[in-house]
């Protein structure tokens, strides 16, 4: 059944992934997920939101325990001040407001609490929202505790998913991650945390300026939890395939089908641009594929929805990543191997599938996105 409003994928859609965080979920501990762009983090996020998914994977909330997976998006973050005296202040209860709304939208109308504590929540939520009261923003803090603390005692299991993490390191204080962790430690083993990034948190947040050792509190929560989010596999990819060929009436061979999966990688936005993209590419047979599939791959990197999807890659990586792609790119590649920020971005590129070594070669996948970069010597580096 797909009666969730959030699910519309198979119970066992991206189940390496699933199955990971959801194995660290029921320690009551937290993960950091990185992925490049076009890898499909909405759908992953929507999945992994699902109580039938949980109910798959986790023994204990199939036999009735209460567990709540609520994705934080920051871009529902309002307006903020930058430059006022409670700039700080301000922009911590936004953060508090934004999770404690969603904890709202997560449990209404709060049969889980009863009667009584539904009010109180109510209540709770209500005053923390009131933006009348200067010293609300001050005692944000402390009424999240309270909404939450409703639940905790209750026994309910709660993790917040934060979807665009870097946007919420970019736009709210050090001191609201480091309450969180405070918040967390207070409730190990009902209250945990999941990221989203491109990059690994400590690199995100030193990218935004942050020293390493002010966010140190709460990155440490992630240390033993990283897992590099890739493309989808082949039964994923296949099902995606199915479900574009559905919506948009199209019917394509084999034969058609693999050589897209090949060239794409089966990265999900890559996959939904050029399955959209076949027809612009005139007939493709198998000699075809066979004998001009370099060709036909480059033409799939011109097309603009595919180059966005690639361009959508690229902006993802770091400037030193970005850096070892072009020359990886080149004819005759010039990479000095004894220093160790090139070693460093060399190992998340291949932790991200973007570079697979084949005898004594470094090649760039996938295809498609090697082909963009190597037609585009002109590509800007962040």
């Amino acid at each position: 059944m797909k009666n969730s409003r959030t699910r519309s994928q198979p119970i066992t859609f991206r189940q390496e992934e699933v199955g990971y965080v959801m194995e660290r979920w029921r320690a009551s501990d937290s993960c950091s997920l990185v992925g490049v762009g076009s890898v499909g983090k909405s759908n992953l996020l929507q999945h992994l939101a699902d109580p039938e998914a949980q109910a798959y994977y986790m023994k204990e909330v199939a036999q009735g325990k209460p567990f709540k997976a609520i994705i934080v998006d920051p871009s529902l973050l309002g307006p903020l001040p930058s430059d006022s005296p409670d700039a700080e202040q301000i922009r911590c209860w936004a953060g508090y407001e934004l999770m404690m709304h969603r904890l709202f939208l997560a449990f209404y109308p709060f049969e889980i609490l009863g009667e009584a504590d539904g009010r109180m929540f109510y209540d709770t939520y209500h005053t923390l929202q009131d933006g009348t009261n200067p010293l609300y923003a001050y005692m944000g803090l402390r009424y999240f505790e309270l909404g939450l603390e409703l639940f905790m005692k209750r026994g309910v299991q709660i993790v917040f998913m934060f979807d665009e993490f870097e946007e919420m390191l970019r736009e709210l204080p050090v001191k609201f991650f480091l309450t969180l962790r405070g918040i967390r430690d207070s409730n190990k083993n009902q209250l945990s945390y999941l990221t989203f990034t491109r990059a690994s948190i400590p690199d995100v947040a030193q990218n935004l300026g942050i020293h390493p050792l002010d966010i140190e509190p709460f990155a440490e929560l992630f240390n033993d939890n990283i897992y590099y989010v890739g493309p989808y596999n082949e039964t994923d990819a296949r099902e995606m395939l199915k479900s574009l060929a559905r919506r948009n009436e199209r019917n394509y061979d084999e034969y058609t089908l693999n050589f897209l999966l090949w060239a794409t990688g089966r990265y999900a936005g890559l996959l939904r641009s050029g399955f959209r993209s076949l027809d612009t590419l005139g007939p493709l047979d198998p000699d075809t594929i066979m004998t001009k599939g370099d060709l036909i791959v480059r033409q799939l990197a011109l097309r603009r929805s595919v180059r966005v999807e690639c361009k959508t890659i690229w902006s993802s990586l770091t400037p030193l990543e970005q850096a070892v792609l072009r020359e990886f790119a080149s004819p005759d590649p010039k990479i000095d191997t004894h220093d160790l920020a090139t070693q460093q971005a060399y190992a998340a590129l291949a932790q991200k599938r973007l570079l697979r070594i084949q005898g004594n070669r470094v090649l760039i996948e996938p295809p498609v996105f090697n082909a963009f970069i190597s037609t585009n010597p002109d590509l800007d580096i962040a």
